[in-house]
């Protein structure tokens, strides 16, 4: 039963993970508010990540530098597209995935 419940509503933990990460986000000083928001829309729309893993080591970033006194651009620079690209390198995409699942599904289906 549970299996279904998570297949309709997902996975719980995690949604309960990304809604500390956005609350923890909405309380940074707000040029890191700013930036979040908009490098999160960038990886969303070009990315497609499968995790809310680089979005978490984003705002444990930008928390650390706000504590330091760092301002937003001393940390992410001014290449801010390819600052979100390298945050985002070695993840899964949703992409690679149903690559893989038709690649599989071909081979699968051709040996027998």
């Amino acid at each position: 039963m549970s299996s279904i419940f998570e297949k309709i509503i997902g996975d719980l933990s995690e949604k309960k993970e990304w809604k500390q990460i956005e609350a923890r986000a909405k309380a940074l000083p707000e040029e890191f508010t700013v930036a979040y928001e908009e490098i999160k829309k960038y990886i969303w729309s070009t990315a497609a990540i499968e995790t809310i893993a680089p979005l978490k080591n984003l705002v444990e970033l930008f928390e650390e530098a706000a504590a330091n006194g760092k301002g937003v651009l001393e940390v992410i620079g001014t290449d801010v597209a390819g600052f979100a690209d390298e945050l985002v390198r070695g993840e899964t995409s949703y992409f690679e995935r149903k690559r893989r699942k038709l690649n599989d599904d071909i081979s699968k289906k051709l040996k027998k």
